[in-house]
């Protein structure tokens, strides 16, 4: 099991959190203009990244808050854990590693 660190609650079992799917997902300017070529791949294409992940989870039983975790998707150690809005930290190159 995840201890996850939320940014405003502290340490806590990851029974009390949502995950909320890849993080950094930016919104298209001018949804108008998108085929639905371009919409599918906006909603449902994401990346299935074997190591290193950066991931949104909300603390749905605590503050409700949503927060971006960096995470080893081979290990599940958490690396990081940082606002929305915030930037990724830079991490050394070896912490890249899949295990």
């Amino acid at each position: 099991m995840l201890n996850i660190d939320c940014p405003w609650c502290g340490k806590r079992h990851e029974t009390e959190f949502q995950y909320g799917g890849e993080a950094h997902i930016v919104r298209p300017e001018n949804p108008d203009a998108l085929s639905d070529r371009d919409w599918a791949e906006f909603l449902f294409m994401r990346k299935n990244t074997k190591g290193l992940f950066q991931e949104r989870w909300c603390h749905s039983n605590g503050c409700r808050r949503w927060f971006n975790v960096l995470r080893n998707t081979v290990s599940h150690e958490i690396l990081a854990v940082y606002k929305m809005g915030d930037t990724p930290p830079d991490l050394p190159a070896k912490a890249d590693k899949s295990s």
